[in-house]
């Protein structure tokens, strides 16, 4: 990718709102994946991405190290995607991570703000942990002394160059099937910032319900803000220790 034009900023402040009316006609989630070849008549232009990190799971609550495993959500993961729809304003259409904790952040939103179905995009799913998924931050120390420290990953970890090609890959499908100007993808923590590290962005730990805009111009992404779609009232407060 090409060096960032836009200034990127961290703001706490909601999507703008926006009238639901057109929106509350549509159907509301159900599982839906992608199929057949794009032709000309189908592809449309996206404007705006709005990737948002799922809900609290169950395993972010305990300080588990998650990856492509798929443990759900927690019951204040599923009361933060109720508190995120209302900050949501009018979106054309929304796409989420194969992973349920992703995919049920999407479906409560989408039932909430009557946009849908959800589209599911596989190749946004989490970065593979290899051997420390399921482990906290004391069990990888204990097994892989200094890692964290110098960090080193384990051979089975997805590195940030083939994760971003699947990501990127993923977001071209989107481009290339889904029409509309503005898009809400909910993936994952490890997903943006490692979209955030290739403008440049040192690592900043996206909270659950954290969000980053992406704008394709019609020829490369270009960075735009961070959000934060509920409050610090109701966000996760990240056990000590948790990676």
């Amino acid at each position: 990718m090409t060096s960032p034009t836009v200034v990127p900023s961290t703001v706490v402040r909601p999507v703008p709102a926006a009238t639901r009316a057109d929106a509350n006609k549509r159907n509301v989630a159900t599982r839906t994946v992608y199929g057949g070849t794009p032709t000309a008549s189908t592809v449309q232009q996206v404007r705006r991405f709005l990737l948002v990190r799922h809900g609290e799971s169950e395993w972010n609550a305990v300080g588990r190290w998650q990856g492509q495993a798929d443990p759900p959500l927690s019951r204040a993961g599923l009361e933060q995607a109720r508190l995120a729809a209302h900050s949501i304003g009018m979106v054309d259409a929304i796409v989420a991570s194969t992973l349920r904790r992703a995919f049920d952040t999407a479906r409560i939103i989408s039932e909430n703000v009557g946009v849908g179905p959800v589209i599911v995009e596989p190749d946004l799913m989490e970065r593979h942990a290899g051997e420390w998924e399921g482990l906290t931050r004391h069990e990888i120390e204990a097994a892989w002394p200094g890692f964290l420290d110098e960090k080193r990953r384990p051979p089975g970890y997805e590195l940030d160059e083939p994760l971003l090609e699947r990501v990127h890959e993923g977001l071209a499908r989107i481009r290339a099937e889904v029409p509309g100007d503005d898009i809400l993808v909910v993936t994952h923590g490890g997903v943006i910032n490692a979209l955030e590290a290739s403008f440049g962005l040192d690592w900043v730990r996206v909270p659950n319900l954290g969000a980053r805009w992406f704008v394709w111009d019609g020829h490369q992404f270009r960075l735009g803000d961070r959000l934060h779609l509920v409050d610090a009232e109701h966000s996760t407060v990240q056990p000590r220790g948790q990676l």
